[in-house]
């Protein structure tokens, strides 16, 4: 649910984003009040919150989500630290945890180049991780087996035909997926050779 949409869940379980997408491609600036409103609102019962980011802003952007987490981490169960263009893993290692997850934002090159190093550092944190703007299978693919937990995209909603096939990407178990290369490499009848070679 965005802080620049309409606040209803409709009964559905539910995470809030903060907007800045939303304004950002509408020449808007971010909405701090909003997203206050909607975090004072629904905070409580979400899954997860999106800290304020700046699109693409790099140092600014991880600095703006800094001086929200405290008033987020207050209001939800957990809070998620949108990574942007000009971010390096060093840069975020520090803030990440069970309670402080990934949200994987940034430019369309810049995510998908990057995608892999900020799941696998949530995975090794604990932290959860989410992708941005995934519209395509090919796209849930990728998210797939960088280890993304979870995904957003507005194609569905959009686009009521892409919807069978999208769903069919998202049930379809990628053998390159941290996950089935753990439980490949933990397997007896899995290759001494073969563990060597698994992505890592």
């Amino acid at each position: 649910m965005s802080a620049e949409g309409s606040h209803r869940t409709e009964g559905f379980p539910y995470a809030l984003d903060n907007g800045a997408w939303s304004a950002y491609t509408h020449g808007r600036p971010f909405s701090e009040t909003r997203f206050a409103a909607l975090l004072t609102a629904l905070g409580d019962r979400c899954d997860w919150a999106v800290l304020p980011d700046e699109v693409a802003g790099g140092a600014r952007s991880l600095d703006l989500s800094l001086r929200w987490m405290r008033r987020v981490l207050d209001a939800a169960p957990m809070a998620l630290l949108a990574v942007q263009d000009g971010m390096s893993v060093e840069d975020v290692r520090p803030w990440i945890g069970p309670r402080v997850g990934i949200f994987v934002g940034g430019s369309t090159p810049w995510k998908l180049k990057t995608m892999r190093q900020w799941c696998a550092l949530a995975g090794d944190a604990d932290a959860w991780s989410h992708v941005a703007r995934v519209n395509s299978a090919v796209r849930i693919a990728r998210c797939t087996e960088a280890g993304a937990r979870s995904f957003d995209g507005t194609s569905a909603s959009r686009y009521a035909v892409t919807l069978p096939g999208l769903d069919r990407a998202r049930k379809q178990l990628s053998l390159l997926s941290p996950v089935v290369v753990s439980r490949c490499q933990e397997c007896p009848a899995f290759p001494l050779a073969n563990r060597d070679r698994a992505p890592k």
